[in-house]
């Protein structure tokens, strides 16, 4: 196994994440959708709530 400096190996990370394609935007598209379905069933439950005062 080669051994690879902190400064090259951190450039080649950088570098192969910009060719990775559409895995960045997917990932926000996923997160953005769970918290929107999490907000969502939040707003709709809550009128459920019961309060016998």
């Amino acid at each position: 196994m080669e051994h690879v400096p902190a400064a090259r190996w951190i450039t080649e990370a950088a570098t192969a994440a910009e060719t990775q394609g559409p895995g960045n935007l997917l990932r926000v598209v996923l997160i953005v959708m769970i918290v929107g379905c999490v907000l969502g069933a939040w707003f709709l439950l809550r009128g459920y709530r019961r309060d016998d005062d």
